[in-house]
This record gives structure tokens, sequence and C-alpha cells, in this order.
């Protein structure tokens, strides 16, 4: 099972990033994901969260209307399309698959 993460780096406060996580290992398709994030000093929090099909997705409180959660069965791949993005929102930002978590991705929201 492995998760690869990518599309993390700086963004001015206002703009945009998406992020990709590529599964491989395991039959992707038949499993929900998450994306969660983790800021220094604290504790990991859920973002956002999409069914199988990406029929049913679900968000934190604190990023509906900005974020959204994505998948392509195809490929393999689930997405995290972030638009808006405040400074709280600055973070290493992990997907979760399968009971695997990928490696992380740094984002930085700064002027």
């Amino acid at each position: 099972v492995q998760l690869v993460e990518s599309g993390g780096g700086l963004v001015q406060p206002g703009g945009s990033l998406r992020l990709s996580c590529t599964a491989s290992g395991f039959p992707f398709s038949r499993y929900g994901g998450s994306w969660y994030r983790q800021a220094p000093g604290k504790e990991r929090e859920l973002v956002a969260t999409i069914s199988n099909t990406g029929g049913w997705t679900n968000y934190a409180d604190s990023v509906k209307g900005r974020f959204t959660i994505s998948r392509d069965n195809i490929k393999n791949t689930m997405y995290l399309q972030m638009n808006s993005l405040k400074p709280e929102d600055a973070a290493v930002y992990y997907c979760f698959v399968f009971g695997s978590w990928g490696q992380g991705t740094q984002v930085t929201v700064s002027s």
C-alpha cells in the first residue's frame, strides 16, 4: 500500500492550491478517503471525506465552501482543491485511505 501526495507549497492569502494523493497496492475504487491536516503544536484534524464513488462528501466547518474533495478512480487519485486560503489553513496535509497515511505535504499561506 502506498499513498503519494503532491501539490503543496507556498501561497498568498486568498490563493489556491490543489493537492493530489495517488494510491497503489490496493483496490482504490472500493474505499472512501479523507484529507487531514496538522499545524505545529496542534492535533491532526479531519478536513474532508469522500465516499468510494465520490458521490458523498463531507467537510469540516472551517473549510466548507472553500475546499473541494474529489477523486478519479481511473487514475487512483484523490484531490483536495483549496481556494480562498487563509493563514490558518497552513499545515501539513495528509491523505488517509485503506487505513494508510500519505507522507504529508506542506501548505504554507503567507504574504
